[in-house]
């Protein structure tokens, strides 16, 4: 017999407040200074994978996984990053299961790019041995740093994620964790002329 999981989507985003706010705010003060001799970077599209530890919330366990990502940028600030993560209970069939989307705000244009993001999507949470599974609405926000190492290669030094689930059927919940990994410039420019 298959048992599948019902979902609400309900509120939860109250946890996201405070990220959409620091990224609003994140930017530099205006100082009087000469307008920089060239520009930076324009618009590009990245695709890289991590290796992630997460806290699952579920069983009080550490689940371990996977992501692939894509950044893509307007401008080197402002972006959006599209992520799965399929995320596995140790010893068991158990997972969990997101693809996320949205907004995305870098701090730097190159060397250490500290970044805050704030995404939203969907959940899979598959129960053991293939007796069912329930689809939830995901909020998460996030940050972390990416290096710039050439002109089209970028490791993902750290990138930490909160998400809520808040229509899980057991009650809201709350994995979270760190992700770690490389990814690959496709389009746009690489070149990154800057002043200073």
């Amino acid at each position: 017999m298959r048992l599948r999981l019902v979902a609400g989507v309900g509120g939860g985003m109250y946890c996201c407040g405070a990220m959409l706010l620091a990224g609003m705010l994140g930017g530099r003060l205006a100082s009087a200074q000469a307008l920089p001799t060239a520009s930076g970077p324009g618009a590009y599209v990245t695709v890289g994978g991590t290796y992630s530890s997460f806290e699952s919330d579920w069983g009080s366990q550490t689940i371990h996984g996977g992501s692939v990502y894509v950044d893509s940028n307007f401008i080197w600030r402002y972006g959006l990053e599209t992520e799965a993560r399929r995320m596995n209970y140790p010893n068991s069939t158990e997972r969990q299961s997101t693809l996320l989307s949205g907004l995305r705000w870098s701090f730097r244009p190159k060397g250490f790019v500290p970044y805050a993001k704030l995404l939203v999507g969907g959940a899979r949470f598959d129960v053991p041995y293939g007796l069912g599974y329930g689809n939830y609405f995901v909020v998460a926000p996030g940050a972390g740093v990416d290096l710039r190492v050439g002109e089209r290669v970028r490791l993902r030094l750290v990138d930490f994620e909160y998400q809520e689930w808040p229509g899980f059927t057991y009650g809201a919940l709350h994995p979270y964790g760190l992700s770690a990994g490389i990814s690959f410039q496709l389009l746009g420019s690489s070149r990154t002329k800057m002043s200073r």
